[in-house]
């Protein structure tokens, strides 16, 4: 199994379980402990470098993660989306890709379209046979 597997395996998992009742039950948990004990360790630095140290390793590394399933699933979604409009014979094949567009074109892209909702004309209009357009792959 290769290392990319592995942590997408790993970071899916992270990720679904991170967003569990239980899991914010044991963060509030440790939190409520760690309170709790501060005058056992009469409210040392040492006590509260230990939450401090640990909050800040697990939001470093829990960034990676949800931001490598995040990613996974942004891309899922517009393959699906892609294939959906590729399908559809009214819609508009200079959306597929648009997630690789300039904010200038994403925006033009919508204002064409209320133009549409609206009902005035669309200069992007393609006759039928135009539709099927060669797509680039992502990056």
């Amino acid at each position: 199994m290769s290392q990319k597997n592995i942590f997408t395996r790993f970071s899916s998992g992270v990720s679904h379980a991170a967003g569990k009742p239980l899991a914010f039950g044991t963060a509030l948990l440790g939190v409520v402990v760690w309170a709790v004990s501060g005058p056992f360790f009469g409210f040392s630095e040492t006590w509260q470098l230990v939450v401090n140290t640990s909050t800040t390793i697990v939001t470093f590394l829990m960034v990676f993660v949800l931001q490598n399933t995040q990613n996974r699933d942004s891309e899922a979604l517009h393959a699906k989306l892609d294939d959906l409009i590729l399908t559809s014979k009214t819609a508009r094949n200079d959306f597929i890709g648009a997630e690789r567009l300039s904010e200038h074109e994403i925006k033009q892209l919508h204002q064409d379209v209320e133009r549409a909702a609206n009902g005035a004309p669309d200069d992007n209009n393609q006759p039928e046979s135009d539709l099927r357009t060669t797509v680039s792959p992502a990056p």
